[in-house]
């Protein structure tokens, strides 16, 4: 299949299996929410500093992003380097943009956005970068 009909597959889902590596070289696998910023070949996605999924990307930041398609047999397989961004400290940094962003991407408008803000804090949300490298699948 061709990058671009790989890509269109990654762009036409916002759900999918995010993929690191345990300490131990198994897979991690979580479900995950996400926004593909196609211009950039970026996948971005808002994680929790507590989570598994988020130290052992912190550990290595080899990722890879799974997708299915409508038809059966249809999948898309993302491999990226992963970026963390720093945890959520304040209702106006950098990394709360980033995760309003993120919302807008994926849910549009949230009707409370000062709530939003805090609750990112609150929650300890860290904005996760995937930088694509490579995809394949079949499509």
């Amino acid at each position: 299949m061709s990058d671009d009909t790989l890509r269109d597959l990654l762009g036409t889902h916002g759900n999918g299996g995010l993929v690191a590596l345990k300490r131990d070289g198994r897979p991690q696998i979580s479900t995950v929410s996400y926004a593909y910023d196609r211009d950039r070949d970026l996948i971005r996605v808002s994680v929790t500093a507590d989570r598994a999924k988020t130290a052992n990307l912190r550990r290595d930041p080899r990722a890879s992003l799974y997708v299915t398609g409508n038809r059966g047999w249809a999948y898309a397989v993302a491999e990226a380097r992963a970026e963390l961004m720093p945890t959520a400290a304040s209702t106006d940094d950098a990394s709360v943009e980033e995760l309003v962003d993120i919302y807008r991407a994926i849910g549009g408008e949230h009707p409370d956005w000062d709530e939003y803000r805090r609750a990112m804090v609150q929650d300890g949300r860290v904005p996760l970068l995937l930088h694509v490298e490579r995809v394949y699948g079949l499509a």
